[in-house]
């Protein structure tokens, strides 16, 4: 596990799964191998871990040797979990956990060009492929831009912002995060207090990048295919497009107050639900781990249980 990684919720996350001898568990964003890690030193189980970073899924290669054949980490995304489950287990299995958004790991690393406070190189891809946020930023127009920044990143100024960048651009290809960061804080005033003005756009750029809340939906979906009756489900999430994508899709599948949606089946059809809510409300960190890891703060944590019912088969 990456020194600089420290896992969220991660005592809570072990209650929840109760790894036990003999069973299988999906690490669907294996990311440091926080998680992973804990579950395999917890007990003598299997753990299948997934990435779409292939520098997380090489360290995951070198992690692996300390579990005599009990680890094993594969290039892929997780809406892709439920493929990845049939070729290498061939069958149920008894958990599966998520940690969405991006690990700190990618954060601290200037190169990767996620983070506004490092200047480095435009990318934001969490995979090696697809394009980047200077694609982004210098080619889409006007619409294009303020759609991401406004809808991915909840930011209120998208129009501007977008604008700017545009006209940015016209003198010169953006292609530094430093470069990014300095036009949304001149277009953005940062309250007292605030968080800094570029968040909100960097944030949706990545989410765009990435496809984040498209693979969000997909791998909920690859989860309940694959989870066993009493399979436990865990997914952290960091903010509130990623948390309202898992409470919606828990809800419906739950039978609490399903409205007819993109995971709702056909009018007419009343499926067995799929999922029992072990959590009806989001579990948040303590005190005490916000105080000593300040990145977890936004973090929330919602568990359900797989029933026996059949996956409802509906795709995002």
């Amino acid at each position: 596990m990456s020194a600089g990684h420290i896992p969220v919720l991660l005592d809570t996350a072990l209650a929840c799964l109760r790894p036990a001898d003999g069973e299988i568990i999906v690490d669907a964003t294996f990311g440091a191998g926080g998680y992973a890690a804990a579950l395999l030193d917890s007990a003598s189980c299997r753990v299948i871990a997934l990435d779409r970073d292939p520098v997380a899924v090489r360290e995951g290669h070198r992690l692996a040797r300390r579990y005599d054949g009990r680890l094993s980490v594969f290039e892929r995304r997780f809406s892709e979990l439920d493929l990845l489950v049939r070729d290498e287990v061939g069958g149920p299995v008894d958990g599966a956990v998520f940690d969405l958004g991006v690990s700190s790991t990618q954060i601290d690393d200037a190169g990767r060009g996620f983070s506004f406070r490092l200047d480095g190189p435009l990318d934001m891809r969490m995979g090696a492929t697809g394009p980047t946020a200077a694609d982004a930023v210098n080619t889409l127009d006007e619409n294009g831009l303020h759609r991401i920044i406004g809808e991915f990143g909840e930011e209120r100024r998208a129009r501007a912002v977008a604008r700017a960048i545009v006209r940015a651009r016209a003198e010169s290809p953006i292609t530094r995060t430093g470069e990014l960061a300095d036009i949304v804080r001149r277009t953005v005033r940062q309250p007292p207090g605030g968080i800094d003005p570029a968040t909100r756009t960097f944030q949706g750029l990545r989410l765009w990048v990435n496809q984040e809340l498209q693979e969000i939906e997909e791998g909920l979906l690859a989860a309940e295919a694959v989870l066993r009756e009493g399979g436990r489900l865990v997914v952290v999430a960091f903010h509130s497009l990623e948390d309202r994508i898992v409470k919606r899709f828990l809800r419906q599948r739950s039978g609490r107050g399903a409205r007819p949606g993109r995971h709702q089946p056909p009018a007419g059809e009343a499926p067995e639900p799929t999922f029992r809510l072990v959590t009806t409300r989001p579990v948040r960190p303590s005190a005490a781990e916000t105080g000593a890891n300040p990145r977890a703060r936004s973090a929330r944590l919602r568990h359900a249980v797989r029933t026996s019912a059949p996956s409802w088969g509906v795709a995002a």
